[in-house]
């Protein structure tokens, strides 16, 4: 269905692409993965025709339909988010647009002197609407934004007054609707809490288009491709299988080229300590000759790519007492709406609590209150001897100062602290080089996440407090966030949409449902094992 052959492509300095193959064919879904900057949505930008490679060829079937979804969704509002989804299912949407400004029309007093005119045209526009299956469609437009979590209200009302997160499930749903031939996924897991997650997951399997996405939730991503296409270097390799399966092959693959590299290089050096030796001897003189021109043809084995891999190990925290926080007969409401009417709860020295809830159940609610970020309506919230907290907020990020530089904003937090370990710190996280020098106000979702988590980590809190840490996380920083806090001491508190994060390092549940608060013994995996469900939303 779609073929790159050969492309080169070159963006500015960097090269992103040489002599680069690759093809998705028909029915199959497929995982485009590679380090941050290797080039995927460059890619994404070359099946679409946004971008032209500079050599070589893109080539699609005639006639195929593409649906593109990427974190840029531009602008929306002035129409309901039903409407806006539908849009992207061609003339339909203009008729239902039509159709929606006569209903308005009927409806107003001003006009009566026209109604005769309006029902005219309102019974023509509702007879073409029948017609293009129009009324099918807007029922399955509710019923993927009911997937994707959006309220009754959400979908009829002004797609403007959504949050961006919002606005790119409704982007999202809009690609999904259309079911086109092929699928372009840009992290389409991002945004989504653990309900809508698995709802798309479900989507996505029953798909019978060709799919190529990318995703930063290796559990999502593993469920769905068979097969898995790798960015780096400029080229692309395909390995057949799910995301689990690759990393085992791109790590025996690299065990075998360096093994290979290793035995070239011992005949090398083997060979040229004889041509050293005995190229003085007139009696060598024609073996030596002989090898020589041997050493010139062979096919050189390049060594193995080192990926950068980030290594973080904390410092041992400070230890607390037994009792970390306690929460007795919390009252908590956001206007009328109660969150929570008498909770208690309490978190103890080497828990580590994940919380588990639907959308508006009071999980960031819960981190707040202990974090001291909100203060109950009645009860208490107290924080145990010893207790040193650190606090990662959905919007910790916004506290950074845009004129600084990554490197300052470590300086700020460390002043004690010397050059050299503020560096090694930055380069734990991804801030390696130049990179250090970077002002706050350039840094991307994912770096911003990162500068707050070193200067959060560095000097450890002995309580982690975490919402939503590895939302703008990519996999491989999100393997050492999990390498480094299985090591960690110290109690934590956390929310998570990320099923491996989750799986990795719960060893309790808390569960916020309406009926009230469950707590469970085991991690996240003895919770879905014991409830037969992955997200308390999906409790049948």
């Amino acid at each position: 269905m779609i073929r790159l052959d050969n492309i080169s492509k070159q963006n500015g300095h960097q090269i992103v692409f040489i002599e680069a193959s690759a093809a998705l064919n028909k029915g199959e879904k497929v995982g485009l993965v590679g380090p941050n900057g290797a080039g995927k949505t460059t890619l994404f930008r070359l099946i679409t025709g946004q971008e032209q490679p500079d050599e070589g060829q893109v080539s699609t079937d005639r006639g195929i339909t593409i649906g593109y979804f990427s974190q840029d969704v531009g602008e929306m509002s002035g129409r309901s988010a039903v409407s806006e989804v539908m849009d992207g299912a061609g003339p339909v949407s203009e008729v239902a647009a039509e159709l929606a400004e006569l209903e308005a029309a009927m409806a107003d007093p001003d006009r009566a002197d026209e109604m005769e005119d309006i029902i005219a045209r309102y019974g023509e526009v509702q007879g073409r609407f029948e017609e293009l299956g129009g009324y099918a469609l807007e029922g399955r437009a509710r019923e993927v934004l009911a997937g994707l979590a959006f309220s009754q209200e959400m979908m009829d009302g002004d797609v403007g007054a959504l949050s961006g997160g919002w606005k790119m499930r409704v982007a999202l749903a809009r690609i999904l609707l259309m079911r086109p031939d092929v699928m372009l996924l840009d992290e389409p897991s991002n945004h989504l809490d653990l309900e809508s997650l698995i709802w798309l997951e479900e989507f996505l399997k029953g798909y019978e288009g060709a799919l190529l996405m990318t995703s930063h939730d290796r559990e999502f991503m593993d469920r769905i491709v068979k097969r898995i296409v790798e960015i780096d270097g400029g080229t692309l390799t395909t390995y057949s299988g799910g995301y689990e399966f690759y990393v085992e092959q791109r790590a025996l693959a690299e065990k075998q080229q360096q093994a290979q590299f290793d035995r070239q290089q011992a005949m090398l050096a083997k060979e040229l300590r004889f041509i050293e030796r005995f190229k003085a001897r007139a009696s060598h003189a024609a073996q030596v000759q002989s090898r020589v021109k041997n050493l010139e043809k062979i096919e050189r084995v390049e060594p193995p790519k080192r990926r950068q891999t980030i290594v973080f190990e904390f410092p041992s925290a400070p230890r607390s007492g037994e009792d970390v926080a306690s929460l007795k007969n919390v009252h908590k409401s956001y206007g009328s709406r109660p969150i929570y009417e008498g909770l208690d709860f309490q978190v103890r020295r080497k828990e580590r609590w994940c919380v588990m809830g639907v959308n508006g159940a009071g999980k960031s609610t819960l981190l707040k209150l202990i974090a001291g970020a909100t203060t109950p309506d009645d009860g208490t919230v107290s924080l145990g001897a010893s207790v040193k907290m650190g606090y990662f907020a959905q919007h910790a990020m916004d506290i950074l100062e845009g004129e600084r530089t990554v490197f300052q904003s470590l300086e700020d937090s460390f002043p004690q602290a010397g050059q050299g370990s503020l560096r090694a710190l930055a380069g734990c996280f991804g801030f390696s080089g130049d990179d250090v020098e970077k002002r706050c106000r350039v840094l991307s979702g994912g770096e911003k996440a990162r500068l707050v988590m070193a200067q959060m980590l560095f000097d450890p809190p002995n309580f982690l407090v975490l919402d939503e840490p590895t939302n703008h996380l990519d996999l491989a920083t999100k393997e050492m966030l999990i390498k480094a806090l299985s090591d960690y001491e110290g109690a934590m508190l956390f929310v998570s949409h990320d099923r491996h994060f989750l799986a990795a390092l719960s060893n309790r549940v808390l569960e916020l449902t309406p009926e009230g608060i469950h707590t469970y013994g085991g991690g996240y995996t003895e919770y879905v094992a014991r409830n037969g469900y992955e997200a308390p939303g999906l409790h049948s």
